[in-house]
């Protein structure tokens, strides 16, 4: 990479402020930035149907940013990419320091970095609610002893320690998303993903999660990337950015209630 490269980024493109070039071309971030992606390019069918359009986008640590958008506008698949559950064809992406190109990085990044809370909240329909939330500390190799607390403490907070030992299968749909934002918070992320975890959920419910979701990750500082399609729920969020056909139009503040 020549000096005006690495000064513009490649094609003359500035890259996401908080990216640094080091003397050998690879790329890193200043403490407050957990996310910063470049270019992002991906497309499935043999590249013949376009999902994402050279996405540039930036998360900073304790803020909440929404990627708001309808139906097959690329959020989704972004989230994916973020978390490693996909890799994008083109571009630069860093989270929390790592590639998650990288398949070392991506085992690094589920275990101790990121938090997942998935529309279908894809918990263990034949388990306890307590066994769920020890999930992500058992794939970390946490001692089950070492997270009871934790285990209680997040129960607690979210008004599901009387169903602790309920079967996922015999709790409602409101204590389920409740039991998997737990999950998703067992380990301390840093970043929490978060696609459509009010979209399965009526209005009430959906308010009472989306609530309390914001609360548990302002009290805690982390970081949360929320795909949505409901706007009353992107504009509460630090950052609104409009997700459309494969780009993101917009990134200022939503003026949400902080």
């Amino acid at each position: 990479m020549n000096k005006h490269e690495s000064d513009t980024g490649v094609g003359g493109v500035p890259p996401p402020r908080g990216y640094t070039s080091t003397p050998g071309g690879s790329n890193s971030l200043t403490p407050d930035i957990l996310v910063a992606g470049r270019g992002l390019l991906k497309s499935y069918d043999a590249g013949r149907v376009r999902v994402l359009n050279g996405v540039d986008l930036e998360v900073r640590a304790g803020e909440i940013v929404a990627l708001w958008g309808a139906s097959g506008s690329g959020k989704s698949t972004l989230l994916h990419l973020l978390g490693g559950l996909d890799i994008a064809d083109a571009g630069e992406l860093t989270v929390c320091g790592l590639d998650p190109r990288n398949e070392t990085h991506r085992i690094e990044l589920r275990r101790q970095h990121l938090g997942f809370v998935f529309q279908l909240h894809n918990l263990i329909p034949d388990l306890t609610v307590e066994e769920n939330l020890r999930v992500p500390a058992l794939a970390a190799g946490i001692p089950q002893a070492a997270t009871k607390a934790r285990v209680r403490e997040l129960a607690e907070s979210v008004g599901i320690a009387h169903r602790l030992n309920h079967r996922i299968q015999d709790i409602s749909g409101g204590e389920r998303q409740r039991t998997a934002l737990c999950r998703a918070l067992m380990n301390s992320p840093k970043l929490l993903l978060a696609d459509e975890p009010t979209g399965s959920l009526d209005e009430e419910t959906g308010d009472t999660v989306f609530n309390l979701l914001r609360h548990l990750v302002r009290e805690r500082g982390i970081a949360v990337v929320l795909a949505t399609h409901e706007r009353r729920f992107a504009e509460q969020c630090d950052r609104m950015l409009h997700v459309r056909q494969g780009r993101i139009e917009g990134s200022g503040s939503s003026g949400g209630a902080k």
